[in-house]
């Protein structure tokens, strides 16, 4: 992959409705011209759903249809909000408000609560969990560092899924949650957190969510003040979206269909904390008019990533995996994934950080590359293999950018010398914004040459460096721009939390990794007991664990590593067994019921169907319509739906058909007709069973012709038999 661009980074604003359309693909291009209506954007892990949303509302602010002020988009973390921001402003759609359920509501309630409740608005509780120890001190329950922790999510989950006390038992024994203690003690600790909030007179994040709800719905004149504020809503990741936030949606809309969301129930991990993919799924129930755009061309990574990540969720289950999203790469075929076994953990973390200096050391930036685990006990030992080596890194999830001590220090000294402009320094009156910086940051530790080895004193550096690297691209891109030009910059990242980019290996959990992406990644710790985690019991529990892999996969533009250890510790009993999420996909596996081996980094895997053919009517595979024309049900879409079609692919296997055609004797429509030829270039099969799924490959067909079609559609050529030259037509018929 090439670096980020000081373009991409910060690109022209377009000069009319019309170029905020330019670069769109045919599904992007639909999603962001349904201005009108209910709309569900079905979008797969790197299919630019979120280019996809901000020029859909750029283009209706810039064509007039949309007010800025009028729409409201929300999602689900401060980071993403910022990024959305700053998307619509590099769009020339400034004024939009992007923000967080929480965020949004906060601000409502501020807003309206002299109005609605009066007198002084309860102080927000910034932390929890200081106040459920006291709680369950309080019932004279000890709670360990871990149960503390697990009991406070369990009441998170209560409130967003509003789930009183005296309901809990009931209610966790029915979703068959893993409680941290007997469900009576959890119930009597939520209700003495309760007690102790009203006595402080302080609330909590979901009690805003909750206020918000309940003032809407008891003061009618503050939800028409809301509603005429904000007529077009956008929810972004509606997979996510809890019973809570979705009444609050439902309350602002006021029963409008000015909503356009946006998802992949593919990849709900958060059910813990009470999301649900039902609303997404049902949303076609809830609105029948509502405009369905799906996104599945994947731009972020290869094939051979696509193949296996296809591979992985085609043996799931459930009302998520039937409403799957078949990826397919946009991208030029890149090294298979690979399958590593060690003998202990330790072994492991040597090898990835062996793999890892390869990688640096063929070019790869640190920055692109992650390592990613299930839990973040696990990320000691890769910390520790990673000193040894000498390679810098940072953990996800730690300390927030902005926020360390060395960054807010640098901030307030390039305030300072905005302000002083070449006053502070008369030798830099006529400098570029970087050596400004430079000047500036090398008072405080940054030098042109990084320090030796690890710890303070080189993650210090880290941070000043990427405020250097910032300021580079920043001149690069805006011609003319002052210092004062890049301290704006600057408070409009911190607002947003968007960090430059610190240049180590990323270590962060599965579910921290959920929106970013990396040139490679190594997915570690695939065990039987880590994931699936140990305490997930229910099918569906088991399930999400699968997404949660599959969402791992998907960060993964090019190199992707997976790897599991026998044992903990050397010399430990190696007992382990790889994740079965990994069975039919590592070389050597089968799946469950599976007829052959597994297809090995292809991803490939023998699919529940067993290679016949599916039976029954045929529906559309963009807009589900059942089809009845034979054109249209050899293609498995209807005529003017959306073509995925791989041209290249289909250019190659008109080629091969041609001379397989000559080679028999026979006309090019006795191998292949057209229309299935466009079929596979659509479907790109990675495998038997989703061949023969295409109308038009039957048993005689797939068993001459199936080898040489799935190595096309792998980006292969043909393997020609040894003695392809001396046979003759009616030989190779044969």
């Amino acid at each position: 992959m090439t670096a980020t661009t000081h373009e991409s980074l910060f690109p022209a604003v377009p000069d009319s409705a019309d170029a905020v359309l330019a670069g769109l693909d045919p599904e992007q291009r639909a999603v962001a011209t349904a201005l009108h209506g209910p709309v569900c954007v079905l979008a797969g892990a790197g299919t630019g759903k979120t280019r996809a949303i901000t020029h859909r509302i750029a283009y209706g602010v810039r064509a007039g249809i949309l007010q800025p002020a009028s729409v409201l988009a929300v999602t689900f973390t401060a980071r993403a909000a910022g990024e959305m921001r700053g998307r619509l402003r590099q769009l020339g759609a400034g004024g939009v408000q992007a923000r967080t359920f929480h965020s949004a509501a906060l601000r409502q309630l501020q807003y309206f609560w002299p109005r609605a409740i009066g007198g002084e608005m309860p102080r927000l509780l910034e932390r929890k969990i200081q106040l459920v120890a006291e709680a369950g001190a309080r019932c004279r329950i000890r709670l360990d560092r871990n149960e503390l922790r697990d009991v406070t999510g369990e009441i998170e989950w209560c409130k967003v899924t509003q789930t009183v006390p005296e309901e809990y038992p009931a209610a966790a024994a029915k979703t068959g949650r893993d409680v941290p203690r007997d469900p009576a003690e959890v119930a009597r600790i939520y209700t003495t957190y309760e007690q102790l909030k009203r006595d402080r007179g302080v609330i909590d994040f979901e009690d805003v969510l909750l206020l918000t709800v309940g003032v809407l719905q008891d003061r009618p004149d503050v939800a028409d003040t809301v509603r005429s504020q904000y007529q077009h809503f956008v929810v972004d990741e509606y997979q996510d979206v809890s019973p809570l936030q979705q009444r609050l949606l439902e309350l602002w809309l006021g029963g409008r269909d000015d909503l356009c969301v946006v998802g992949d129930a593919s990849q709900t991990i958060y059910s813990f904390t009470g999301a649900t993919p039902d609303f997404l799924l049902g949303f076609r129930t809830r609105h029948p008019d509502a405009t369905v755009v799906k996104l599945v061309r994947d731009y972020r990574s290869t094939p051979q990533v696509v193949g296996l990540a296809n591979g992985l969720l085609a043996q799931a289950r459930g009302q998520a995996a039937a409403h799957r999203l078949e990826l397919i790469s946009q991208r030029e075929a890149g090294p298979e994934p690979t399958y590593t076994e060690f003998t202990d953990e330790p072994a492991e973390a040597e090898g990835a950080a062996r793999r890892i200096k390869d990688l640096i050391a063929a070019g790869v930036r640190p920055s692109e590359i992650a390592v990613l685990y299930r839990i973040n006990a696990q990320s000691e030992v890769y910390e520790q293999a990673l000193a040894d080596a000498g390679i810098p890194y940072q953990l996800r999830g730690a300390e927030r950018f902005f926020e360390r001590p060395e960054v807010r220090e640098a901030g307030l000294l390039l305030r300072g010398a905005a302000r002083a402009g070449g006053n502070s320094d008369p030798g830099l009156e006529d400098a570029t914004v970087p050596e400004q910086v430079r000047a500036v940051l090398s008072s405080r530790g940054w030098a042109s040459e990084a320090p030796a080895g690890s710890g303070a004193v080189r993650d210090r550096w880290e941070s000043l460096a990427a405020l250097v690297r910032l300021s580079e691209d920043f001149a690069a891109a805006r011609q003319g721009a002052t210092l004062s030009d890049f301290v704006a910059e600057l408070d409009e990242r911190a607002s947003a939390q968007h960090a430059p980019t610190v240049e180590g290996v990323t270590l962060a959990s599965l579910h921290a990794a959920k929106g970013l992406e990396w040139d490679a990644v190594f997915l570690v710790g695939l065990t039987e007991g880590t994931l699936p985690i140990t305490y997930a019991k229910t099918d569906e529990q088991v399930e999400e664990e699968r997404r949660l892999l599959y969402v791992g996969v998907t960060r993964a533009r090019l190199h992707l590593s997976l790897s599991w250890a026998l044992s903990r510790s050397p010399g430990g009993r190696g007992g382990r067994r790889p994740s079965r999420f990994l069975d039919g996909l590592r070389p050597g596996s089968a799946a469950a019921g599976a007829r052959g081996g597994g297809s090995g980094g292809r991803g490939g895997v023998e699919r529940g169907s067993g290679g016949r053919k599916r039976r029954g009517p045929v529906q559309c595979r963009v807009c589900g319509r059942t089809l009845s024309e034979a054109g249209e049900i050899k293609l498995m879409r209807c005529e003017d739906c959306p073509s995925d079609l791989d041209e290249a692919l289909y250019e190659r296997l008109r080629a091969w058909r041609m001379e397989q055609a000559k080679e028999l004797g026979q006309p090019a429509y006795c191998v292949f007709t057209d229309k299935t030829l466009l079929a596979i270039a659509e479907v790109r099969p990675d495998d038997e069973a989703g061949l023969s799924a295409i109308a038009g490959v039957g048993a005689r067909k797939l068993d001459k012709f199936g080898a040489d079609v799935l190595a096309l559609c792998a980006g292969r050529e043909p393997e020609v038999p040894e003695d392809a030259e001396e046979s003759s037509p009616e030989e190779a018929e044969k």
